[in-house]
């Protein structure tokens, strides 16, 4: 089952790369960007809750996909990156295991646990 779900993520991955070719920005832009999501990481400084609610916001598909469609609705370039930006790294996050986040831990994910658990 693991190995469908990894290639299901890779799917919707290269997906993501086939629409950010459709925009009209530079190929370096996609890389630029890719990893700017995990920023959300910050709320972790507060506390373990703040931290999983911001990053689960930013790696949620459903906000990535509504932002995409908010911005193809608008002809609004700018939205329909960020949304396929925010697509394409919580693809590539649950391609290499890492989740949504459960409250009382970082490694605590909707896959499991990331590492050893200590």
């Amino acid at each position: 089952m693991k190995n469908i779900l990894t290639l299901e993520e890779l799917g919707q991955f290269l997906l993501s790369i086939f629409l950010f070719s459709r925009l009209e920005y530079a190929w370096w832009i996609f890389p630029a960007c890719l990893l700017l999501p995990d920023l959300s990481m910050i709320g972790y400084l507060v506390n373990p809750k703040i931290g999983a609610g911001l990053y689960n916001f930013f790696h949620h598909k459903l906000v990535a996909v509504f932002i995409f469609v908010l911005g193809f609705w608008l002809n609004n370039h700018l939205f329909s990156l960020v949304g396929i930006i925010l697509f394409a790294h919580s693809s590539m996050d649950r391609i290499f295991g890492y989740g949504l986040k459960f409250n009382d831990d970082f490694k605590h994910t909707h896959l499991g646990w990331i590492g050893k658990k200590d």
